[in-house]
């Protein structure tokens, strides 16, 4: 197998000689693969017992630069375990509960180790860990949530152009838009009054390109004393480039403020999101890998933030419970990577190439001592373990937006309690707060896979769980807390 090494304009430049060293570290090793079946394995247990050395032993101490990440820690080892398909035992549950707790500020959210302020990221990071390891009742993590503090921090987070900044005194970042957007639904906080505007700044965070920014530039009129009233539409321009964690953020919230019905409609160009997307996987030589930006390296961390980004834009297009052209459920993935090549022979690979991007996974992102990494010659650590495995999820599974289990999940509602902010006047009656709710719990949890269209590199021993393609959670997580803070009792199949 000969890979062609990509075009240049003969002008050598530190950038060009990256490109053409990464190139080269890739293509030797899917070079080698092609004579070694073994190299199309998901190697679960190296992986695994490295993960575990991680969470009973300590990281090592290059980590200490991730001290204000500590819940960020936790949840890539928690998910990871959930995504190969690993139970952790009640003692280390707890464990990971009373830890978590420790870093809950007095005056709402998170921090990222306890003693630190609040702070956007580390609040979806100890959220989602508690969605994963927690449970209702004392010491559970869930009833330990103080929402109503958490509530109004993130009222005090939100800009008058509807962006929020991640922390007081901070930055506005879409990651953290997305984080709390993803709290606020989990925990069913996501009120008409906190996302108010914030669909508007999202979409004014497109760039020409088609991807997502960091931000936007709010513009307003000089002669209004209300800010919130005398912001233009336009001109918003987008600050910074297209970049493909920005870009899942940005999209996934969008998604998350569709049921939110005052807010109009997004004002997004998706067939040029699209075209961006399918531009930013990588060349053969490249191993079909995805890189964040255009003229950038390949990164398997990007195998979930633009490989997950799929199926988000198939729901955009309306196309993600389309049937797909497949054998019959008889030739299921069985076979062997050596003999595997009927099962992918005649499919629709849907909007990127799957099979490349698994191929990815297994040959250029696993560490032969445990562990997922960037790219060949980096080290394999938390952050990358998760969202390669992520990516590789995303690639294995057809999860979709289902109108028929959203419809059954309508008949399965039943009115229940809802969050009411302490000290807020009621702007909406009973019967809409509760149309809105149902909604909101409806769409997070009627995503659906069609194990039929499932496709295994390597074998179904590569198989790992199929993930929430808006949450980074499973189906089965993200339906357990949303049932519980929403006061639902749907069984969770």
């Amino acid at each position: 197998m000969e890979f062609q090494p990509t075009p240049t304009d003969g002008v050598e430049t530190e950038t060009s000689e990256m490109q053409f060293d990464t190139e080269q570290l890739i293509s030797r090793l899917f070079e080698k693969s092609s004579f070694d079946l073994n190299s199309y394995k998901l190697n679960r247990t190296l992986h695994l017992n490295w993960l575990v050395r991680l969470c009973f032993q300590g990281f090592p101490s290059r980590y200490v630069s991730q001290d204000a990440s500590q819940p960020w820690l936790l949840f890539w080892i928690l998910q990871s375990f959930q995504t190969l398909g690993v139970a952790v035992d009640p003692t280390t549950k707890q464990r990971a509960i009373d830890t978590i707790l420790a870093n809950q500020h007095p005056s709402g959210g998170f921090g990222g180790g306890p003693g630190q302020l609040p702070h956007l990221l580390p609040t979806y990071a100890a959220v989602c860990s508690l969605a994963i390891v927690g449970r209702p009742g004392e010491g559970g993590g869930w009833d330990q949530i103080d929402r109503q503090k958490m509530y109004q921090w993130f009222l005090s987070l939100k800009q008058p152009d509807g962006s929020f900044i991640v922390c007081h005194d901070a930055e506005v970042d879409m990651r953290g838009c997305y984080c709390l957007l993803t709290v606020a639904t989990l925990l069913d906080m996501l009120t008409p009054e906190l996302v108010r505007g914030t669909r508007a700044f999202v979409s004014s965070c497109q760039t020409y390109e088609g991807g997502f920014s960091a931000s936007s530039y709010p513009y307003f009129t000089s002669d209004a004393p209300n800010h919130l009233s005398s912001l233009l539409r336009s001109p918003r321009p987008s600050l910074g480039e297209a970049h493909g964690g920005y870009t899942f953020c940005a999209v996934a919230s969008l998604l998350l403020l569709r049921a939110q019905k005052d807010e109009g409609k997004d004002v997004l160009d998706t067939k040029k999101l699209l075209r961006w997307a399918v531009g930013m996987q990588g060349q053969e030589i490249e191993g079909g890998g995805f890189r964040g930006r255009t003229n950038k390296l390949v990164d398997g961390c990007y195998s979930w933030w633009v490989g997950g980004l799929f199926a988000l834009i198939d729901d955009l297009l309306g196309a993600g419970g389309a049937p797909l052209e497949r054998l019959d459920h008889d030739s299921h993935s069985d076979g062997k990577e050596g003999d595997d090549s009927h099962e992918w022979q005649d499919f629709e690979d849907g909007l990127f190439n799957k099979q490349a991007l698994q191929k990815f996974v297994l040959v250029s992102s696993q560490s032969t001592t445990g562990g997922l990494r960037d790219k060949p010659g980096k080290p394999a650590d938390a952050y990358h373990t998760l969202y390669n495995l992520s990516g590789l999820s995303s690639a294995q599974h057809h999860v979709y937006r289902s109108a028929e289990q959203a419809a059954k999940l309508e008949s399965q509602w039943v009115r229940s309690a809802p969050f009411i902010p302490t000290g807020k006047e009621a702007t909406e009656s009973d019967e809409g707060r509760n149309e809105r709710r149902k909604r909101i719990w409806v769409d997070a949890n009627s995503w659906t896979e069609d194990e039929v269209a499932s496709r295994y590199v390597g074998g179904k021993e590569n198989r790992v769980n199929a993930t929430h393609p808006v949450f980074d959670l499973t189906m089965t997580t993200s339906r357990a807390i949303t049932n519980y803070f929403y006061g639902q009792n749907v069984p969770i199949a």
